[in-house]
């Protein structure tokens, strides 16, 4: 018996650790294509390029969507950077998704709007839309007044109001820096129409000090599950997102801050009410349909354009987060199997569902495997702790080590964290992630795929923060 149970820990302890130096290699691989892609982007001139596209002839006109639920401390400031951006022609269109706050009012007192007649072509299915209103004091603000169905219902019929041929979705809490329209919609414009999706970064607001809907002081909460977020943001976006764009096989383009050609998303069915990743779900499905017609698009992610968003500051509502995130990832999977390790979708089903299926989504179940069987390995006995030792260095490697090259990464690229002391905190707390914060959200995300399989469903509540005015 205790033979066999040695038997049993070593060949599990070996797939774990297999498992772990794979993943290990492709965040390797990720970390030199985004080091050289980064290097590229830090020697281009960073003004001069898209300042020339204020001027232009050839540059789209663009909606900016903005899905608000319960949205009333963080609204006014956001739509007042909307405002301010850099950009040639815009529209600012508020989606009021039937919110039980003072949403509403905030928008139609502090903007002085009025209800306008709006012709519509109704070309996507949604709740309906009670009321259009128009700001007297900006001729481009338009906020909707709707029946309550869901981020996904909201973004659907704002592309319904929407005139210009491009649209970008924009959580209300958020503050675009004024350059980022210019940055994210560059490459969209020299592509001549092959890339129908972009993406830029999402950085964490808390900590930073925001006047008239703009980020005047970037700046670290004193909170340690907000400094935690950043980092995690960092990597995501530094190391992830890059290299999947590298080679066309990005399957998110963040809810937060993505612009998108609107003939090509009505082509494709518009938003998918029945999700709660709403926006993975429809970058496979563009993916998918771009295979499927050889249409020949891209999709992309360019990390200079930022936007800055308020994060969940107690365990709670982050734990609620995660638990969507993944259960989003599980029902973008499994709407779109039939893509997986199908050569008919070349890299996207070969490489990029598999990546997101083994990696993405069954991860979290192996690294919580890992810490029980590091821990059963400890209390075994001195002659399993070396393998156990050797279980927890892949396991900061996998963690720590990966997080505070984000770190570094941008530091030596973009440089958004101008004090010293910032990125210091930041690289100390790094350095901790495999001790804390990885096991909590490893733990939040397995939640998420025990939520969805007794059936659970929904967004859930979370509590907003808002940003300052």
């Amino acid at each position: 018996m205790a033979e066999a149970l040695h038997e049993v820990l070593l060949w599990t302890g070996r797939l774990v650790l297999g498992y772990m130096m794979i993943v290990i290699g492709f965040y390797s691989f990720f970390t030199v294509v985004s080091a050289i892609q980064l290097r590229r982007t830090a020697l281009l001139d960073d003004n001069n390029p898209y300042e020339e596209l204020l001027d232009v002839s050839y540059t789209k006109p663009i909606s900016i969507l903005v899905p608000a639920y319960n949205e009333e401390l963080g609204i006014y400031g956001s739509v007042r950077s909307l405002l301010s951006i850099h950009y040639p022609e815009y529209e600012v269109i508020v989606i009021n998704d039937g919110s039980t706050d003072a949403t509403l009012d905030v928008m139609i007192d502090r903007f002085r709007m009025v209800p306008v007649p709006r012709n519509v072509r109704k070309v996507l299915q949604t709740e309906e839309v009670r009321v259009v209103y128009r700001s007297t004091l900006y001729d481009n603000l338009y906020l909707l007044d709707k029946a309550n169905g869901g981020k996904a219902d909201a973004l659907n019929a704002g592309i319904n109001y929407a005139s210009f041929p491009y649209f970008c979705s924009l959580d209300g809490d958020s503050v675009l820096e004024r350059g980022s329209f210019l940055r994210v919609m560059k490459p969209i414009l020299d592509s001549d129409g092959d890339v129908i999706a972009s993406g830029g970064s999402i950085r964490i607001a808390n900590g930073c000090t925001i006047e008239s809907g703009e980020v005047v002081r970037i700046g670290l909460s004193r909170n340690p599950l907000v400094v935690m977020q950043v980092i995690e943001y960092l990597r995501a976006f530094l190391l992830g997102r890059i290299g999947l764009s590298r080679h066309n096989l990005l399957l998110i383009v963040s809810g937060a801050f993505g612009v998108f050609d609107k003939h090509w998303v009505v082509e494709a069915g518009g938003y998918r009410r029945s999700t709660v990743g709403e926006d993975m779900e429809l970058i496979v499905r563009l993916h998918r349909m771009n295979n499927d017609r050889k249409l020949g698009k891209k999709i992309i992610y360019i990390p200079n354009p930022v936007c800055w968003t308020v994060a969940p500051e107690s365990a709670k509502y982050l734990r609620r987060q995660r638990n969507r995130w993944h259960r989003g990832l599980l029902e973008s999977l499994k709407l779109h199997f039939t893509m997986m390790f199908n050569p008919k979708y070349g890299a996207v089903g070969l490489v990029s569902m598999p990546y997101f299926l083994f990696i993405e989504l069954l991860g979290p179940v192996v690294e919580g495997l890992t810490y029980l069987l590091m821990a059963v390995l400890f209390a075994s006995g001195p002659t399993y702790w070396p393998f156990a030792l050797l279980l927890a260095a892949a396991s900061v490697l996998y963690g720590s080590v990966f997080s505070m090259t984000a770190v570094l990464l941008e530091e030596w690229s973009l440089r958004k964290y101008p004090r010293l002391s910032d990125l210091l905190r930041l690289f100390a707390y790094a350095l901790t992630e495999s001790f804390w914060y990885r096991p909590l959200t490893v733990w939040w995300r397995i939640e998420g795929l025990l939520q969805w399989i007794v059936g659970k469903r929904g967004w859930g509540t979370m509590k907003r923060k808002g940003v300052s005015a």
